[in-house]
């Protein structure tokens, strides 16, 4: 009798930890996949829950004094370019998305610079501190909102796969305007200049005279998995089939279908490339890539200190003295001539 009760206790106590294993494995499998749904909507959702504004928020390191009065300056700056004068224009891209760009025209132009912002960022946010240094120096802006960003439409953001061709279309459109005539720069900032170096991988007009790429990626793959590990501090590898997966539904695109480093090697215009050597969101690493992949004439400024975006206030004279530079050696020629 004792020997047949110790014989039932071993199989009831076997019966429960196999239905705690069974109970905690399906815990865990609902983990991970809430994770993997958060990170994809991050990366690529238009809009974000209470939750993933937590993880992103969570990812963000304390600012210093010193970051804290440059992200004053910025604030400051973006009110001041959203109070300018400019024209709000509307196109369709070519997946039948509306797109708002804000046009401001100077007095005797001799260039346009198509302005594209970065990843959850904005065109006052990211252009506006240098605004009055291109206002100034005879340049027409247009500052485009992004898919998926601000008035402009579209439900999710394609880190640049998608954006690409929207630059594309951007460019036909300021070419059948009455200053089609003037040489025209490509300028992104962060996803930004991923767009705009992706696009010049593409048949651009002879117009298009250079590109400038401030802490751009690689690809959005690179990118995705830089930012779970150092970020998040996940495996990349365990994610990476579902969230190829995600971006395949919500953007038609595998996040490594294209790159920046392959649209340098089909570049046909020059490349002025900067970055921040303590960039912690972009690491400086990716715009070495793609500069020595740039098969045309390039430019590289290097800002040591600067931090994601922050070369500009950093070291303002110095990148206004590279871009005059570089407009100064490439306003007048034919890019491919």
């Amino acid at each position: 009798m004792e020997r047949r009760w110790q014989t039932m206790k071993k199989r009831t106590i076997k019966c429960i930890a196999v239905a705690v294993g069974a109970a905690t494995g399906a815990a865990a499998v609902k983990t991970v996949r809430n994770t993997l749904n958060n990170l994809a909507d991050i990366a690529m959702n238009r809009n974000l829950t209470e939750n993933n504004e937590q993880i992103l928020f969570s990812m963000a390191k304390p600012a210093s004094a010193k970051e804290l009065e440059m992200n004053n300056r910025r604030t400051l700056a973006a009110e001041q370019l959203r109070k300018s004068e400019y024209s709000t224009v509307t196109i369709f891209s070519y997946d039948g998305i509306r797109l708002i760009g804000h046009l401001h025209l100077v007095e005797n132009p001799r260039r346009t610079i198509i302005a594209v912002h970065g990843w959850r960022s904005s065109w006052d946010n990211d252009f506006g501190v240098a605004a009055d240094f291109l206002y100034s120096n005879e340049c027409n802006v247009l500052y485009i909102e992004q898919r998926a960003h601000g008035a402009s439409e579209g439900n999710y953001i394609g880190f640049g796969l998608l954006e690409r061709y929207d630059v594309l279309a951007w460019i036909e459109w300021m070419n059948e305007q009455e200053f089609s005539h003037l040489p025209v720069y490509l300028f992104g900032m962060s996803m930004g200049a991923a767009t705009v170096l992706m696009a010049a991988g593409e048949h651009i007009p002879d117009n298009i005279h250079g590109v400038i790429a401030d802490s751009g990626y690689t690809s959005p793959r690179d990118e995705w998995k830089y930012l779970a590990e150092n970020g998040l501090h996940y495996n990349y590898r365990v994610m990476e089939k579902y969230l190829d997966n995600r971006a395949m539904e919500r953007t038609g695109f595998l996040p490594d279908e294209y790159s920046s480093t392959e649209a340098m090697q089909e570049c046909k215009i020059p490349v002025l490339f900067i970055h921040g050597t303590e960039d912690s969101f972009v690491p400086i690493e990716m715009t070495f890539e793609n500069y020595k992949a740039c098969a045309e004439p390039k430019c590289l400024l290097v800002v040591p200190g600067a931090g994601h975006c922050q070369s500009y206030l950093i070291a303002q004279k110095r990148y206004e003295k590279e871009l005059l530079q570089f407009w100064q050696e490439f306003d007048k020629a034919n890019p491919e001539s």
